[in-house]
């Protein structure tokens, strides 16, 4: 004789631990599956068939696979372009990582990752900056922490057009004042 299993069974309000969860979990108490759902609901993904014109804001982690043309904020939280993002707009995000295309200035609070393959065109301010070997990167950067400059002149980086960039240490502020200066 066939016995309907218990998992199947629809819930009215109340929860039973799923099969296979420690026996201390009762009903009413969060289960790993739970967690894992909420977990994946606060990471919302934008397809690559979308195209979205205008302001994107949000208050969760975003991967964005289409086109966004205008402005996105993310301000708390971190911003993915897969590998089939194209967006041009200004970004400010706690943190992003770019593994499609970007065409406008990049503001993070954390860090700014161009991935291999990724690409960006415009300038970027955040206090990490990471470019892989074989990324595109067309800008300035501005690595400034947050609370105060790091020297008495900007550091300054050049792109060599292959995703390599160089950028020229920052002179101590002692040094700097204290260093000959070039007759002009």
């Amino acid at each position: 004789m066939w016995k309907r299993d218990e998992a199947v069974r629809p819930t009215t309000g109340t929860t039973t631990p799923p099969a296979g969860a420690p026996s201390g979990t009762t009903a009413g108490q969060r289960s790993d599956v739970d967690v894992r759902t909420q977990i994946e609901r606060d990471m919302v993904n934008i397809g690559k068939s979308v195209v979205i014109k205008g302001e994107l804001n949000g208050s969760e982690d975003l991967t964005i696979e289409g086109h966004v043309e205008g402005k996105i904020e993310l301000k708390e939280h971190v911003l993915t372009i897969g590998p089939n993002g194209r967006i041009k707009a200004q970004v400010f995000a706690k943190a992003v990582i770019v593994l499609g295309e970007v065409t406008g200035n990049v503001t993070a609070s954390e860090k700014v990752d161009i991935r291999d393959n990724g690409s960006v065109d415009g300038d970027i301010i955040a206090p990490r900056v990471a470019i892989a070997e074989g990324a595109h990167f067309r800008g300035s950067v501005d690595m400034q922490r947050k609370g105060g400059t790091v020297s008495a002149r900007p550091a300054v980086t050049e792109n060599k057009g292959d995703g390599k960039v160089a950028a020229a240490a920052p002179m101590p502020a002692q040094a700097a004042a204290t260093a000959p200066r070039a007759n002009a």
